[in-house]
């Protein structure tokens, strides 16, 4: 993204539960915050910001200001590499506590602000809704599953296609499994962006957040986050909300219907064409 767009940058202190050691939390703000800015809430966990860049259109397009941020354990928040494995440190409330801490920051409690999360970033937004969090306005829900044994059940049923057996994570099938399923429900585009292959980096750099909450794939779930249902919570959700998946998308239909049950003012997009990079894919 060309920075030709009134933009800040900075560092929040976040005193992370149990981390031990000083933290902090890196955003970068595009517009003014005069009006309810849409705040980005990426993926993994631990995929970093930049490939949640694309909602910089919206401010370009409708003066809505953005906020983008990289969740701890990632790009330039502080990392946690000791805590491998440890299913206690990586919460949900973790999460909540970041996001509670970085609105405060930017004193948007009273000017409100709207909610975009994608895939993991989606259930962190739909479990921050549920708690009614002063200011919040809008909600938007995108590949976010509300189940996630339905998004495995979900998972499951795309593999059947080219997975016939069940191979150890450094066999030469599931490599090419992985393959075969990310160029067709992860993102059909090829190649894949820039911004979405930083991603990728990211979490190969330090996958520590991502192998302990969800494991070593997309439709392999074997973390701490594998017997998640956000949607349980969901009726609390107050403001509109917006569900989006794709046609080819990982988190399929199975997985995103819970929250269109659960919640009251929601209205639910499947974009023709797409899969979880819906936002690239049809950036329109």
């Amino acid at each position: 993204m060309e920075n030709t767009h009134p933009t800040r940058e900075g560092e929040v202190g976040f005193p992370a539960p149990g981390a031990g050691k000083p933290c902090s939390t890196w955003y970068k703000v595009v517009g003014k915050l005069e009006v309810p800015p849409l705040i980005a809430l990426h993926g993994g966990p631990g995929a970093g910001h930049e490939y949640m860049e694309t909602p910089v259109d919206l401010y370009e397009q409708h003066g809505i200001p953005i906020v983008l941020y990289d969740q701890v354990g990632c790009g330039r928040s502080t990392h946690f590499r000791e805590k491998h494995g440890d299913a206690g440190f990586w919460t949900m409330d973790l999460f909540v506590a970041e996001l509670d801490n970085l609105i405060d920051h930017l004193r948007l409690r009273d000017v409100g602000f709207s909610l975009l999360g994608r895939s993991w970033g989606g259930i962190l937004a739909g479990a921050y809704a549920c708690r009614r969090p002063k200011g919040l306005k809008k909600l938007i829900i995108a590949g976010g599953p509300a189940s996630m044994p339905l998004y495995m059940e979900g998972c499951k049923q795309l593999l059947a296609s080219f997975l016939p057996t069940k191979g150890d994570y450094e066999s030469e099938e599931f490599t090419k499994a992985s393959a075969v399923f990310y160029a067709r429900h992860f993102c059909r585009l090829d190649p894949f962006p820039e911004a979405i292959q930083i991603g990728f980096q990211l979490l190969k750099e330090d996958p520590t957040a991502y192998l302990t909450m969800q494991g070593p794939s997309e439709f392999t779930i074997v973390g701490s986050f594998k017997d998640w249902e956000p949607y349980k919570e969901a009726h609390n959700i107050e403001v509109p909300t917006l569900l989006l998946n794709g046609e080819h998308d990982e988190a399929t239909d199975l997985c995103i219907e819970p929250w269109f049950r659960a919640i009251t003012k929601v209205k639910w997009v499947t974009l023709s064409g797409a899969s979880h990079m819906t936002h690239w894919e049809q950036r329109e």
